[in-house]
């Protein structure tokens, strides 16, 4: 696009035709109903919720808000019910007094999709939003985990990891180490929750001996 002579001009989406040297497949039409969700790497990858206030000015919001649900589906919260937000506290299940505790946003989602005998849950019959909505919120509680690990390193104990301390060990410049998130074996899919389980197939070798 920054290499077109002009300012003007328009992008035209031929469903017929596909690129040169692609393959035939590869642009086929969706024959499943799937839903993604695409989460950004970058250590720079918030989300930019702007919502427009009645004075027509532009407010930047966090998905934690408490509205950002009922602004993003008012289909499935038509009243304008309150979301999750990071202040909600936890209760006592046998006096149902608050405790110093918060509600994590896990937590808040798998109580709002639970299915209870006898009640109807109206977010689960909203079909393909209702899926949409799921993904939307798992990507919300996985943002929210990153979060916490990142801002969290110290209570990670981060610094006791083997490369950092290899390279304090041989005399590096620490400066040139770089300022790293290290994800511990707990977070599901991080390098060290896989080596764990790399670890425990290669005893399942060593015991049993190798696969037929």
């Amino acid at each position: 696009m920054h290499k077109l002579q002009s300012d003007n001009h328009a992008i035209v989406i031929n469903p017929d035709k596909t690129p040169a040297g692609e393959h035939i497949r590869r642009f086929n039409a969706p024959v499943v109903d799937d839903v993604a969700g695409i989460m950004v790497g970058d250590r720079t990858g918030a989300r930019e919720i702007v919502i427009r206030r009645r004075n027509n000015n532009l407010q930047f919001i966090a998905d934690t808000h408490r509205s950002y649900d009922a602004l993003q589906y008012p289909l499935i919260f038509w009243k304008g019910q309150d979301g999750y937000c990071i202040n909600i506290k936890q209760r006592d299940p046998v006096s149902g007094a608050e405790t110093n505790k918060k509600v994590s946003s896990k937590d808040y989602y798998t109580y709002r999709l639970m299915i209870r005998r006898g009640l109807d849950n109206v977010i689960l019959r909203f079909r393909e939003l209702c899926q949409q909505f799921m993904v939307d919120m798992y990507a919300k509680i996985e943002g929210g985990r990153l979060r916490y690990l990142r801002y969290n390193q110290l209570k990670l104990r981060v610094e006791e990891y083997i490369h950092l301390r290899d390279a304090i060990n041989n005399n590096a410049d620490v400066t040139e180490i770089g300022n790293h998130v290290i994800l511990p074996s707990s977070y599901v899919g991080s390098p060290r929750h896989m080596q764990e389980y790399i670890q425990d197939a290669l005893t399942f070798v060593r015991e049993y001996g190798r696969p037929c």
